[in-house]
């Protein structure tokens, strides 16, 4: 069984035992969080679509750990113009691993 849930503005498949990275929650480490915006359910060939969220549908998730991504840079530039602007990024995240898939 999968899902297709939506948190932080973007969208994760997702199944059970997976383990992904979100945008950063506001959750203790071994703490359980529930997604309610589930988009999508399938088994197999069984797929139940949501306009845009499946009612009663959830998907549990334990939190693993904290963290912050690599560091990216940020180069703002107009050639000609003298203007150069420089800077770095570290995106935080959320480590969480799927525990179970609940479908309405």
């Amino acid at each position: 069984m999968y899902a297709v849930i939506a948190t932080g503005g973007k969208q994760y498949r997702v199944a059970e035992g997976a383990v992904l990275r979100v945008e950063k929650l506001a959750a203790d480490a071994g703490a359980n969080v529930e997604f309610d915006q589930v988009l999508l359910v399938g088994e197999g060939d069984k797929v139940k679509v949501g306009s845009p969220f499946l009612s009663g549908s959830k998907v549990i998730a334990t939190v693993q750990a904290h963290g912050k991504d690599d560091k990216k840079t940020i180069v703002k530039f107009r050639r000609r113009k003298h203007y150069l602007r420089q800077g770095t990024h570290r995106q935080q995240y959320t480590e969480v691993k799927i525990t179970s898939i609940v479908a309405a």
